[in-house]
């Protein structure tokens, strides 16, 4: 019977080889990693994947915490090019129309001379021009009469009157303009004072 191979035999473990199994798993892993067994328990392969697996089933509050942040980051982000997007918009189209405001003067000063009365074809182009630029969203401001704001008005001139209890414009030299929220041009103005 040489041909039958010997299986080494394998001794039995008494209660001192199970203590050190437990040392053994201990040293093998890195410090303040190791798994805690009791002292008649012994942990199987099956056991650790098993917590593994339960532990990505149920995400535990830190991951809920980070994807919220993450969620939280993104819609921020969504915001702000949102903005961003309204701004450039806002400046391409004022850049645009502020090649314009001197056609819009020139329309303005023929207004005032008595150019654009009546059905004439010039009156009715300068209609369809200040329609284009109102639909784009740009809105003239600066009357006679309106009380005089520093932040949006340059006065060129100050007279002083009894007419008046506050700052008030008495005459538009130059029409100013905005588009949206944003100051393009302020309105030069002739600014009658209290005395």
């Amino acid at each position: 019977m040489a041909d039958e191979k010997e299986t080494p035999e394998v001794p039995e473990p008494d209660a001192g080889s199970t203590d050190e199994a437990t040392d053994a798993a201990a040293s093998v892993a890195p410090e303040g990693e190791g798994l805690e067994v009791d002292d008649d328990e012994v942990l199987t392969v099956d056991d650790i994947l098993n917590a593994a697996n339960a532990e990505v089933q149920d995400p535990s509050d830190e991951h809920l915490a980070d994807l919220k942040r993450i969620t939280a980051e993104y819609a921020n982000y969504r915001k702000r090019t949102e903005a961003n997007r309204e701004l450039e918009r806002e400046r391409a189209v004022g850049a645009a129309v502020a090649v314009l405001l001197p056609v819009l003067d020139d329309l303005d000063r023929a207004e005032k001379h008595g150019d654009l009365e009546g059905d004439a074809p010039f009156a009715t182009i300068a209609a369809k021009l200040r329609g284009s630029v109102e639909k784009l969203g740009l809105t003239a401001f600066g009357a006679v009469g309106e009380p005089f704001d520093p932040q949006r008005h340059e006065a060129i001139f100050q007279q002083p009157s009894a007419d008046v209890e506050i700052d008030t414009i008495a005459d538009v030299v130059e029409t100013g303009y905005t588009l949206g929220g944003t100051l393009l041009r302020a309105a030069k103005v002739v600014v009658k004072t209290p005395q």
